[in-house]
């Protein structure tokens, strides 16, 4: 094989296999703590809203779709956002094929090797690869338990200009129960970061996969209901709230920018079965039942790791989120979170080891905190009886490495 034939995004990629990973292929005695999997018995029945969809709707399922995705689903996304203070309408979506496919459309629309986006660190794993791939100079910016510190952004931001640098072309952020620390930005630090990126002409990308997956507190209004000048561009997704093999999630943002989104999307449209099932099941009774149902089993599954890592990890420090999938766990500095995530696998724990969210690329220095010392753990797809006994495998790895 040639190997200068390959792309600079693809030349240092690895030739291994993926290890598996997914619960189809673990064996029973696997725990997994590590990806937001979703509770086997919170997946509904689609079963009757399927049989509508390839019957009554068969000429519409059945063919290629829209590439800007089916209307029917996006007038009622829109209501859905309107209902949650934003003031969009159809053509303020585009419907793709999961948020991840959102996001690297997006860095499609904004991006060119070398440009600067600013990430929180820690921020999503699964982003980082997708930016990476794009040839871009990260930005990080520290975090507290009340989301993106807008000073630190502010003093990175003048730092660049000072230098002569060019800002950033966007901040990405996931401001409701962050992955993966959790923590939900406070309306005053929405209104801020709002205000930077206008003044500095600087897109904010808001994920939101877990947005109604809350447990608790109020509600804070979404970036992109805050939103007066249409800076923000808003990712949204079915995969937390109903199912990750529908594969279907959204982008919210100003119709121009929906314009040349659709352009640079190059399938024959997401799934037109998938759009139907998902608009025939969100305008029934069965939904609102569903989220409730999602949401006090989500809560219960939280409340016992919280209760489990107190119990028999009490040394590990962590916040307990309002929502969500995750608990992000602050080890003591002389514990190495990768190490724990490697013999916690050997023990038929799965977990992701806190260095893999950050990003590595300049950082706020005061905001900072070590990223090797920490590990996330998600709730939601073990069962209490597993979050238990999953924690005591922890604490039974945790003790050497204490010691």
């Amino acid at each position: 094989m040639i190997e200068n034939r390959f792309a600079r995004r693809a030349a240092t990629l690895s030739t291994a296999f993926p290890a598996p990973h997914f619960p189809s292929e673990l064996g029973p005695e696997v725990i997994p703590f590590d990806s937001g999997f979703a509770a086997p018995q919170l997946l509904p029945d689609l079963t009757a809203f399927a049989h509508a969809a390839l019957t009554e709707h068969r000429e519409e399922t059945l063919q290629y779709s829209a590439t800007q995705g089916q209307p029917e689903l996006r007038g009622w996304l829109a209501d859905l956002m309107n209902e949650d203070g934003c003031s969009l309408g159809p053509d303020n979506l585009l419907i793709v094929n999961g948020a991840k496919h959102g996001l690297e459309l997006v860095c499609r629309l904004l991006l060119d090797e070398g440009d600067a986006v600013v990430v929180t660190a820690p921020t999503y794993f699964t982003a980082i690869p997708i930016f990476r791939s794009f040839g871009v100079e990260f930005v990080e910016v520290g975090q507290d338990e009340d989301g993106l510190l807008t000073e630190a952004l502010e003093h990175a931001l003048a730092e660049r200009q000072a230098e002569g640098r060019p800002l950033p072309k966007l901040i990405y952020n996931v401001a409701d129960f962050h992955n993966p620390t959790g923590a939900t930005m406070s309306e005053q630090r929405r209104l801020r970061l709002i205000e930077i990126a206008e003044r500095e002409g600087i897109f904010v990308v808001e994920d939101t996969p877990y947005r109604r997956v809350r447990f608790e507190g109020p509600t804070i209004a979404s970036l992109k209901a805050l939103d007066p000048g249409g800076i923000v561009i808003h990712l949204g997704t079915f995969s937390k709230l109903i199912a990750p093999g529908l594969r279907i999630g959204w982008v919210a943002a100003e119709s121009e920018l929906i314009a040349r989104l659709i352009q640079l999307k190059s399938d024959g449209g997401s799934s037109p079965l998938m759009q139907r099932i998902i608009y025939e099941f969100g305008r029934s009774p069965a939904f609102a039942a569903h989220v409730e149902r999602v949401q006090a089993v989500y809560r219960e599954r939280r409340d016992r790791m919280v209760a489990a890592v107190r119990r028999r990890l009490p040394e590990a420090q962590l916040s307990v989120p309002e929502g969500g999938y995750y608990v992000w766990l602050t080890l003591p500095p002389h514990i190495d979170g990768d190490a724990l995530a490697a013999r916690a696998a050997q023990a038929g724990v799965n977990i992701i080891a806190g260095s893999k969210f950050f990003a590595g690329g300049e950082a706020y220095p005061a905001n900072r905190t070590r990223p090797n010392h920490h590990v996330r753990l998600s709730y939601s797809y073990a069962t209490p009886e597993q979050i238990d006994e999953g924690v005591e495998r922890l604490a039974a790895i945790y003790a050497p490495l204490a010691a």
